[in-house]
């Protein structure tokens, strides 16, 4: 009876404070996608001069946004899942252009990755490749994410 009640505890809180299973397939996704806009953040802060340029941990950091880049994509399940989610219902119904547009983000942190190989690290090129990252983020989202 102990571990009903501790188990009943535990989703009445999560079910009040709007807390999602962190092992649920949106779980995933959004602890991904959120980890994916931090990493970007610190990019684009680097190369727009609200945190210190590091090269070494740019490089470091362009690695690790295009390792995140290819994983929230299998947490969308073939079929909505009942959570809450703020994907729009087209992901599941126009899942080729969904997954046209998860590839054209890989192809954009692929490329900032790339650029980041032969030092000396060129800046500028570097602003365009994560500018390239944040529009194919923008545009995901102006198709499928509802705000």
């Amino acid at each position: 009876m102990l571990k009903r009640s501790g188990l009943l505890v535990i989703i009445m809180s999560l079910a009040a404070c709007g807390g999602v299973d962190p092992n649920s397939p949106l779980g995933k996704r959004t602890a991904i996608f959120k980890e994916m806009l931090n990493v970007s953040e610190d990019l684009g802060g680097m190369l727009r001069g609200r945190i210190k340029y590091d090269e070494a941990l740019f490089i470091e950091k362009a690695v690790e946004l295009d390792t995140l880049a290819k994983q929230p994509w299998q947490h969308f399940p073939s079929v909505k899942d009942d959570d809450k989610t703020s994907a729009r219902d087209d992901v599941w119904q126009q899942q080729e252009r969904f997954q046209e547009l998860a590839r054209a983000l890989e192809g954009t942190t692929a490329r900032l990755v790339a650029s980041t190989t032969q030092p000396p690290l060129n800046e500028s090129v570097l602003a365009l490749r994560v500018q390239a990252v944040e529009d194919a983020c923008e545009s995901c989202h102006k198709e499928f994410r509802a705000y």
